[in-house]
């Protein structure tokens, strides 16, 4: 390449109509940036397969989110069986990129629950949010840069946590043109925003 490494290497949304597949966003020291969370269930006997050059906190987060939707399986219409007789891996592509963070917690959790019960993820939605043992969405940071990323992506929907509701509120108002957001308490309100019926 002449012209070097692209800066920003996902820059545009082509995942419409996956199952288990849902957009995040991430922020590094060059800005903010999309990424693909992937799941993927194969027969087996409940094993939990993380790849993708993931750091330890961005694999405790996929650690929760997966207990979480195995508590509240019922309610969730997912079997336990499934957890019994299905192996889990969650999926981060570009694996030659390093990767952490709490953020994507929320991603997991829509990606894994879309997986399990073969629900479609929403069109030209994104989200960014960490997610407690309990299902409680709290803040993260780099709020701005993954704002900007998600509209060069033609991302058109946003989920955050309540708790960034001031950062947004702190940007110009001509960058979230186009933008819709939505501000979450939960895991459950998460999904009911990210999946379709």
């Amino acid at each position: 390449l002449i012209l070097g490494k692209p800066r920003f290497r996902n820059d545009r949304y082509d995942i419409a109509g996956m199952r288990g597949v849902v957009t995040g966003l991430a922020w590094s020291q060059v800005g903010g940036d999309i990424l693909y969370i992937e799941s993927l269930l194969t027969p087996g006997k409940g094993k939990l397969t993380l790849t993708g050059n993931l750091g330890d906190v961005m694999k405790e987060s996929a650690t929760i989110a997966h207990e979480w939707v195995m508590a509240h399986h019922e309610e969730l219409g997912i079997e336990r069986k499934m957890f019994e007789e299905w192996d889990l891996n969650i999926h981060v592509p570009e694996g030659a990129v390093p990767k952490d963070g709490p953020s994507a917690g929320i991603t997991m959790v829509t990606s894994i629950v879309s997986t399990y019960t073969g629900r479609e993820v929403n069109e030209r939605i994104a989200m960014t949010g960490e997610t407690t043992l309990r299902g409680r969405v709290t803040a993260v940071g780099g709020i701005r840069e993954k704002i900007l990323a998600a509209k060069r992506a033609g991302i058109t929907t946003i989920i955050l946590s309540e708790e960034n509701r001031k950062d947004i509120e702190e940007i110009k108002e001509s960058y979230l043109e186009g933008l819709t957001f939505h501000y979450v308490r939960t895991n459950s309100e998460v999904l009911e925003l990210a999946l379709k019926r």
